[in-house]
């Protein structure tokens, strides 16, 4: 299985990082890249393992999101757009208004 990450994605790993040693959570943001890679691994072992999401957008039909194991939260959203190929879209806090989020204009 592929698995493509969003340069919105990648960056929202970054920003997580950042925000758990702003608030000196040192060994969570050391452990919080390999959690992501992990809660990857099974999406990409098992990609209907999300729950499915909904928005406006029809380029996101089929969203379904994933908890990072230990940082519950903090969920991973994704798209399987084929057979054998999944995008990460997004790695973001659940708590986050995902609706406006989701629903701008790409960068």
């Amino acid at each position: 299985m592929k698995i493509v990450l969003r340069p919105a994605a990648r960056r929202d790993v970054i920003l997580q990082v950042g925000y758990y040693i702003d608030e000196l959570a040192y060994e969570a943001a050391e452990r919080f890249p390999a959690a992501v890679e992990t809660a990857v691994q099974q999406i990409a072992e098992r990609p209907d393992i999300g729950s499915l999401q909904f928005f406006d957008s029809p380029k996101l039909k089929g969203l379904r999101c994933r908890p990072v194991p230990g940082f519950e939260d903090i969920r991973i959203y994704y798209l399987q757009l084929q057979p054998g190929l999944i995008r990460v879209i997004r790695i973001l806090h659940g708590r986050r208004d995902l609706a406006e989020i989701f629903n701008a204009p790409e960068e």
